[in-house]
């Protein structure tokens, strides 16, 4: 059934969108960048590409810095196109796709102050998505209530702040917790508006939110091993939606080891892969535990990424649907995490690795 908000400039982006697909990085452009001796080797191979011209006016020699600065930019700019050509309930869409990015800039801005960083080195490390009018204000602040009530509350992530967190939460100790629970607050309220809007896009954007929620899950409780986080808090800080939730996240809330981790996620066709031959529970979220593929021990976050990219590239299976937007957009940044892995390796002088990246199309 399309959608009961879905109207003809709804329509027309898409197909824009649909358009975009074409310029994906393929298998054979793949195989011809880890072929690279150097990164204006890679230069030229990129040319080839959607990339191509970001490159042409950059000296040698190239840094993988500048590599991933570029693409980056690139993605930002096809967003602010078709964010400034977007009309309701699209824009408010495209709105939650930045939140996330806007929750990690403000998580790193609040470390930052709170370590007395330089303010211009943490605004430039801040990722563009998620730049907001107010942002630079967070750097000057004097003291966590201050940073609370004349700046946090006056940005789009004010409510999950309001409804989760006070301005006494705002310390060192409490910043992860603070991440995980805006997460939290932010993926349920993104979940149900998708819902209201119904139809495909209710269909597809409600079967990977569960999946983030499901990933952020997992990887909470693995990471809130060995430390003071009790498994209380550590269940209050599991999104209310997902696959796992909510017979899965009571289970995690009270595993001891990633033995006990595996055990629970065995119960889910989705994720029981993800922990086969598991070498002990001593393996962390970043190291091998699984699949080998041509020499490649593959990591958890590995499995994620591959599963994601899936899940995304089947948003380009159905029609009239606002998740073709949020798919585009997260396959764009999983082909600038390709590019830039092979571009270290590169640079790195580590070319029995460069193959290790998650080809989408």
């Amino acid at each position: 059934m399309q959608e009961l908000y879905f109207n003809i400039d709804a329509g027309y982006l898409e197909g824009i969108v649909r358009g975009y697909k074409s310029a994906f990085i393929t298998a054979s452009n793949y195989l011809n960048l880890a072929q690279s001796e150097n990164l204006d080797d890679l230069k030229l191979q990129l040319a080839t590409t959607d990339y191509g011209a970001l490159l042409q006016n950059e000296p040698s020699p190239l840094a993988t810095s500048t590599i991933a600065e570029k693409c980056t930019q690139n993605l930002v700019d096809q967003f602010q196109y078709l964010y400034g050509q977007s009309v309701q309930p699209l824009t408010q869409f495209l709105d939650y796709f930045t939140y996330g990015y806007m929750i990690d800039n403000v998580i790193l801005l609040i470390t930052g102050t709170l370590h007395e960083r330089d303010t211009h080195e943490l605004l430039e490390r801040c990722h563009p998505l998620g730049v907001f009018e107010t942002m630079p204000a967070l750097c000057v602040a004097t003291n966590v209530e201050e940073l609370y009530n004349t700046v946090l509350v006056d940005t789009p992530l004010a409510p999950y702040f309001k409804d989760c967190l006070s301005a006494q939460d705002l310390d060192e100790m409490n910043i992860e917790l603070i991440r995980n629970t805006l997460y939290k607050a932010y993926l349920q309220d993104y979940y149900q508006f998708c819902q209201r809007i119904g139809g495909v896009t209710a269909e597809i954007m409600g079967e990977i939110l569960q999946f983030e929620a499901d990933r952020r899950a997992i990887n909470i409780t693995i990471n809130s091993f060995g430390t003071e986080l009790s498994k209380d808090d550590r269940h209050r800080l599991f999104p209310q939606l997902g696959k796992l939730y909510p017979e899965g996240t009571l289970k995690l809330a009270r595993a001891d080891d990633l033995d006990q981790v595996k055990a629970v996620c065995d119960s889910y066709l989705e994720y029981r892969a993800f922990f086969d031959a598991l070498p002990s529970s001593e393996a962390g979220v970043h190291e091998g535990l699984s699949d080998t593929t041509a020499g490649h021990t593959k990591s958890l976050e590995d499995k994620f990424f591959e599963l994601e990219v899936k899940m995304n590239k089947q948003s380009f299976e159905q029609q009239f649907s606002y998740s073709v937007f949020y798919s585009f957009f997260r396959l764009k940044e999983q082909e600038i995490r390709n590019i830039v892995w092979i571009a270290e390796c590169i640079a790195q002088q580590q070319k029995t690795k460069v193959n290790n990246y998650i080809a989408i199309f």
